[in-house]
């Protein structure tokens, strides 16, 4: 039996290859330059991490975390996902008990770390910003949040504010060719660039792609990684939508309406691919600067419109005909 066969979940890879030095994080280069220098000071300030899934935020604290306190990182450290305990009494009670305690160790403070802060009710997060000044002398407090603006004002004030950017293309190609590698499996470059069309900087998610695929195929291509996510290829779809701007509108609309209804593409991707194409600066269309707010104010209320329930094909085309109608009047 193969190596590759003999793969299971009994050890996620996202967690086996997670970085546990700050030098090690993928990309991420300003952030860590900023962190390092804590670390040298051997002080630290209140931190807010935000940005999207899967870009460092929670592997950056926890390495951060072993920077300071070694070894006896565990004992200093209180993690907990504020998703799931949210509440003003978790507040009161987990974080404060913890924080009131003594450091072991050389560094005089505790750490919290409360990942998915942005979910914290408002009630909580006004007690979070009294603890966070009644023990500032003994706990330092790392919040992460994927939408800073989910984080009260009083908060983001005490706090060093980190942006975690979405991974480059080439750093999450080349850290999944380094974990191919290091477990003997075959990931042809077309596979990996498809698992990176399809994740689009979330590292987590493409690891664990990766792991699906490698675990229920043995190999990864590009075919594997598609059947994976619906059978499509996001290509059919960037096509179409520069069909519905550039080309034949009536067959593009045919098409998506094939790849949605009869094919499960979800429509939210379709506008997340529209909003991609228009933001790009490695794109074919040839979109004026001065149009691309207006479009994007566009992508945004027809996505909020099917998020409330509306008719999913109807937002895509609607949109895809007002920026058509728009690239037409700029003379596109």
């Amino acid at each position: 039996m193969s190596k590759a066969a003999q793969l299971t979940f009994q050890e996620p890879w996202v967690e086996r290859f997670r970085p546990v030095r700050l030098v090690d994080l993928v990309d991420q280069e300003g952030v860590k330059v900023g962190l390092l220098e804590f670390v040298r000071r051997g002080d630290l300030p209140h931190l807010l991490f935000y940005g999207p899934p899967g870009v460092g935020k929670t592997t950056a604290a926890l390495a951060l975390a072993r920077e300071f306190y070694g070894e006896s990182w565990r004992s200093n450290v209180l993690e907990l996902n504020a998703s799931d305990e949210r509440g003003i009494d978790v507040i009161r009670e987990k974080v404060k008990e913890f924080a009131r305690t003594v450091a072991t160790g050389p560094v005089p403070f505790k750490l919290v770390i409360l990942d998915e802060a942005d979910n914290m009710t408002s009630d909580a997060q006004q007690a979070l910003r009294r603890i966070m000044e009644m023990y500032a002398a003994s706990t330092r407090f790392i919040l992460l949040a994927n939408y800073i603006s989910g984080i009260i004002e009083p908060i983001q004030s005490r706090c060093a504010i980190f942006r975690f950017n979405p991974l480059p293309r080439e750093a999450v190609i080349e850290r999944l060719r380094q974990i191919a590698k290091e477990v003997g499996i075959q990931a042809s470059e077309d596979g990996l660039e498809a698992i990176w069309e399809t994740t689009q900087g979330d590292l987590r998610k493409a690891i664990n792609t990766m792991q699906t695929i490698a675990v229920t195929r043995g190999r990864v291509d590009e075919d594997a990684v598609y059947q994976l996510f619906g059978g499509f290829n996001p290509r059919e779809v960037r096509d179409l939508v520069y069909e519905a701007l550039t080309g034949d509108f009536g067959k593009a609309v045919v098409g998506l309406k094939s790849l949605i209804k009869d094919r499960g593409v979800d429509p939210i991707y379709v506008t997340r691919l529209i909003h991609r194409e228009v933001t790009s600066t490695v794109t074919n269309l040839n979109i004026p600067e001065y149009l691309k707010p207006r479009i994007i104010y566009s992508i945004a209320m027809r996505h909020h419109a099917i998020l409330r329930g509306g008719d999913e094909l109807t937002q895509v085309v609607g949109l895809l005909a007002e920026i058509r109608m728009l690239l037409k009047a700029a003379g596109s």
